[in-house]
């Protein structure tokens, strides 16, 4: 038998549901995870030995009761009403102009923003204190019995306050709230899925609202969903007039309630922070689909009453949507530079988020295999921000059989030439070196900003020039004439002579600008600067082995591999002797010794504003040939910030944290050049 007292066991009970409260609702844990699974092993060997101790509240309770056979019905205390929509500034600007003709306090009136959170429902009952009773929405009058899942939900109380607090809840009390999974959450229950060998679910909203209404609540418990509280719909206690201070209310007594919640002391305000969310929906660790603007006087908000079934005294702005049901028409495939064949979505246009979206990112072949999408399919389309479109994955339930399969491509879509997939790796190559296709990549990847700086040669350009045959490799590039460019489309002798202009002052790039330009997989622009730094030319790095290469910091024996690789290819050495005879042949002043010490050797910098004499690719390459680092971000470890005209907030950032500023002078002294 246990050697536990009542008393001992439900102060243990307290200590569960208060870390439970800790992280799950604050985030903060105070113990490690694998402590709280020690109390927890310890409380269920208490129960299992006291079985007549067991409440409602214990921790043991929340991991699923037994299956119902159908959710009971439930009726709400009051109306569970949705929100108007207002989709741009001036529906908001309409809907305070309606109220303020109905009530004159509108016009002093301060307001709540509150995030629109992506998910479920819920109204959750308490009687003196202790959780009873949870259901959906419904249809706002009616709704389901989800009781026994909505305790698996561990932000959830089970009684309150989780701590003493001064103000003590009401004999009766409901609260409204949203049920939701968090993004990062959501990755790590797809992953799970993935490495079960099962399918992964599509979007974290639809996972929510199945998992509450799972008709075992024990599945319910296994999904990683919490909640945020945003409102009080009945109180016996004393009356709350403030949305605000039902907030602060609710966090103080144990809900979570969103952080990202402002008050705004006026319309204007209101207007000026909407502005921001669409930025701050990015940073967030949960989907929503737009923001809620509350009258924050409650007796105001009740006075102005209901419109159809809409409460006046708040509105829900929309954002423009991110996810979109539509037609996938066919497959296409895109050859890169490196040869890799990426496949992409053919779709029937959809406006996501104000933009049309005809073509969409299927990532891989293994992706559309393990989301088994076919062509044919009503697929969810994802748009977020300035990220490309993607495939999420097929509706399943709309398919009628004449969907078709896709097969992954034995032969490559432009060259005809057999295909090859690495052990190992997920992609699938063109190793043909012809392919049409991949010259073009290679050429636009060798002319490009960060590679040899080619002004005024764009892909529709590059695709003209491999088209004609004027050129087959990068170095034909440099054999261009004057004549064979006005003999293409859209060339005129002044920007004929532009071009042929700019591909001559290419000549100058430093060497690490030719390295990046190669393409050599595995190689970069920060690899390329390391490689310039040890090695003279081209004729050095090509003659350099695996072993010397990986005492480089930064290069490892697989980027090691691949360098040795590519100048060890006939098909390479004949393009750098091309690029030789054209004066293509960049030559650093002096290898620099293992071990020398540059200038700036140890010291990392951050660049902000607009700088006099270099832009921002020269500075950082500048930095760098003098052994500095260059990050995006100031820290703690930043050395210098470089500053020139109209910086921005990295400037306060370095002063806060005393970091030194200095100028381009002072750079130049710091380097001794002048």
């Amino acid at each position: 038998m246990s050697t536990y007292t009542h008393d001992e066991y439900l102060k243990l009970v307290k200590e569960i549901n208060n870390h439970n409260y800790l992280y799950h609702v604050l985030d903060q844990p105070v113990i490690s995870d694998a402590e709280f699974d020690r109390l927890l092993k310890v409380l269920r060997k208490i129960e299992s030995n006291h079985p007549e101790w067991i409440t409602p509240e214990s921790p043991s309770q929340r991991v699923g009761a037994a299956p119902v056979s159908k959710f009971e019905k439930v009726n709400h205390p009051e109306p569970i009403l949705s929100l108007a929509n207002a989709f741009d500034e001036q529906d908001l600007i309409a809907w305070r102009e309606r109220i303020s003709r109905l009530d004159a306090r509108v016009a002093s009136t301060s307001y709540v923003i509150e995030p629109k959170i992506d998910g479920l429902t819920v109204v959750l009952h308490y009687h003196n204190g202790d959780f009873f009773l949870g259901a959906t929405r419904g249809n706002g009058e009616i709704g389901e019995d989800i009781s026994s899942n909505i305790r698996t939900i561990k932000s959830i109380p089970m009684h309150i306050p989780v701590n003493q607090h001064h103000r003590l809840v009401p004999a009766n009390f409901v609260v409204r709230g949203e049920v939701y999974i968090r993004l990062s959450d959501f990755d790590e229950l797809n992953k799970k899925m993935l490495a079960s060998e099962e399918k992964e679910y599509l979007n974290p909203r639809n996972t929510a609202a199945g998992s509450l209404r799972q008709l075992d609540p024990r599945i319910t418990a296994e999904r990683p969903l919490r909640i945020l509280a945003y409102a009080i719909v009945e109180s016996s206690g004393e009356d709350f007039h403030s949305q605000w201070e039902t907030l602060n209310f609710l966090r103080e007594i144990g809900f979570p309630v969103a952080k990202e919640i402002v008050f705004c002391k006026d319309f204007n305000s209101v207007l000026s922070q909407v502005k921001l969310w669409e930025e701050i929906r990015d940073h967030l660790d949960y989907e929503i689909d737009g923001v809620v603007i509350k009258i924050d006087n409650l007796d105001l908000a009740n006075d102005l009453g209901v419109s159809g079934k809409d409460p006046r005294g708040a509105i829900a702005l929309k954002f423009p949507a991110r996810e979109e049901i539509t037609k996938l028409n066919d497959i296409g495939i895109n050859v890169g530079r490196t040869g890799v064949l990426t496949p992409y979505a053919i779709l029937e246009p959809v406006e996501i988020g104000g933009v049309i979206v005809k073509q969409a990112t299927l990532h891989n072949f293994d992706y559309i295999r393990e989301k088994d999408i076919r062509i044919g399919d009503r697929v969810l389309i994802k748009r977020a921000g300035d990220v490309i479109p993607y495939v999420i994955g097929p509706i399943l339930q709309t398919r009628d059989g004449s969907e078709k399969v896709f097969e992954t491509p034995e032969k490559c879509p432009v060259c005809g030439q057999p295909t090859e997939k690495i052990p190992g790796e997920v992609a699938v190559y063109c190793v043909n070196a012809a392919c049409p296709a991949q010259l073009v990549r290679i050429v636009e990847y060798f002319v490009s900003r960060s590679a040899m700086d080619i002004v005024g040669m764009g892909i529709k350009i590059v695709e003209q020039l491999v088209a004609d045959e004027l050129v087959k490799d990068v170095a034909d590039l440099y054999s261009l004439r004057l004549e064979d460019l006005l003999k293409l489309d859209g060339f005129a002798q002044k920007k004929a002579e532009n071009l042929i202009s700019a591909i001559e002052n290419s000549k100058n790039q430093p060497l690490s600008r030719l390295i990046t330009a190669l393409g050599i997989r595995g190689v970069g622009e920060v690899m390329a600067v390391e490689l310039a730094k040890n090695y003279t030319d081209l004729d050095q790095l090509s003659r350099a082995t695996q072993a010397s290469l990986m005492q480089i910091e930064g290069v490892g024996p697989n980027i090691a591999r691949q360098i040795v690789d590519w100048f060890a290819r006939p098909s390479n050495q004949e393009i750098l002797k091309k690029l030789k005879s054209f004066s293509v042949w960049p030559v650093t002043k002096k290898t620099r010794e293992r071990n020398e010490p540059l200038a700036l050797s140890g010291k990392t910098f951050v660049v902000t504003g607009t700088l006099a004499n270099f832009s921002r690719t020269e500075i950082k390459e500048f930095i760098e040939e003098n052994g500095g680092k260059v990050t995006g971000s100031v820290s703690k470890s930043t050395n210098y910030v470089l500053a020139g005209e109209n910086p921005g907030s990295k400037l306060d950032k370095a002063r806060e944290l005393g970091i030194e500023i200095i100028d381009e002078s002072q750079l130049m002294k710091l380097i001794s050049l002048v």
